[in-house]
């Protein structure tokens, strides 16, 4: 998933609309165009996990996500400096954004950088390729949507691959499972990510910001920045952790900025907008592949057999969960 980061409003729109009666009547045909867009921005996102544990022994991991933020905030504002005027909607709704910036940008994307610290970027986007299941779960229990039974079946099949990923491919040794940190941070990031798609999706967005992506984008990211300012700097009292600074690290925030943040983004909801979200949200499952293909060339990070299998059994349940009814 990076389920995932810059792809804030739009791929939470796109695994809500798993479920959305509307979605399934909607009639897009997807071009050659779209069909670029809407691959260019999982490949960004794999780049992402790439990169975050290319660099993570050079920057503490919600430092890097502060950093991150800093810049996509210095890009996006001369695109969208209006959402900051008194009558934008932005300061009227600001409690708002404040819990969307913490959950999507403050909580969402640390926990994915300390998940780099001690698991692969294979794992990190499988575990976060069952989002629409999470999303499924909190609906249910904190949101009071119902869930049908064919829901349910490609809920089953999504747990089961991210569980052959958290057993590592020893589906025998399940009884025994024992995760490691950043499965456990991931898991926390998918459901961080769950509850700020619903609270996205329950109050409409002010005319002034809706009508700007960058607007939209802008106006969490100033309160996301804020929480991981603060996050960051409890880290640095607690760990104390120093930056290796260099041309590394510096083309390295320079992509996790641009890339992942903004430029994903922009081709996402562009492509949303043009094939549907319910087409939209196969192409989110391209990530764990290109991660899987980043990592043999890049990290040395060979994929396995389990991994293949867990893609198939995700995938699987999110085509079963979005099918139409008979």
């Amino acid at each position: 998933m990076g389920t995932p980061n810059g792809q804030i409003g739009y791929a939470a729109v796109t695994y809500l609309s798993l479920f959305s009666e509307s979605a399934r009547r909607m009639t897009h045909r997807l071009t050659p165009k779209t069909a670029f867009l809407l691959t260019l921005a999982p490949l960004l996102w794999a780049g992402n996990a790439i990169v975050g544990r290319l660099v993570h022994e050079m920057v503490p991991p919600i430092l890097l996500n502060f950093l991150r933020w800093v810049i996509a905030f210095a890009i996006l504002l001369p695109l969208a400096g209006p959402v900051f005027r008194r009558d934008s909607g932005l300061w009227q709704h600001w409690h708002r954004y404040a819990l969307l910036g913490l959950l999507g940008i403050g909580m969402y994307n640390a926990l994915q950088y300390l998940a780099l610290q001690s698991s692969t970027p294979i794992n990190v986007t499988l575990v976060a390729s069952g989002l629409p299941v999470w999303m499924m779960l909190t609906g249910r229990l904190f949101f009071g949507v119902p869930v049908s039974r064919r829901q349910m079946a490609g809920a089953v099949l999504s747990i089961a691959g991210v569980l052959i990923v958290l057993a590592r491919g020893e589906v025998n040794h399940l009884a025994e499972l024992r995760l490691v940190a950043g499965d456990i941070f991931m898991i926390l990031a998918t459901i961080a990510w769950s509850f700020y798609s619903w609270l996205l999706m329950r109050t409409p967005e002010p005319a002034a910001i809706r009508a700007n992506w960058a607007s939209f984008l802008l106006a969490q990211v100033a309160f996301g920045a804020v929480w991981s300012g603060v996050f960051a700097a409890g880290e640095w009292a607690v760990s104390g952790a120093q930056v290796q600074w260099g041309p590394t690290l510096y083309l390295a925030l320079l992509y996790v900025a641009v890339g992942p943040a903004v430029i994903a983004f922009r081709c996402w909801g562009a492509g949303v907008q043009q094939a549907g979200p319910s087409i939209g949200a196969f192409f989110v499952n391209l990530t764990p592949l290109f991660a899987a293909v980043m990592s043999s060339a890049f990290l040395g990070e060979r994929p396995h057999g389990y991994h293949a299998v867990a893609f198939v059994l995700i995938v699987a349940g999110i085509v079963v969960s979005s099918r139409r009814s008979a």
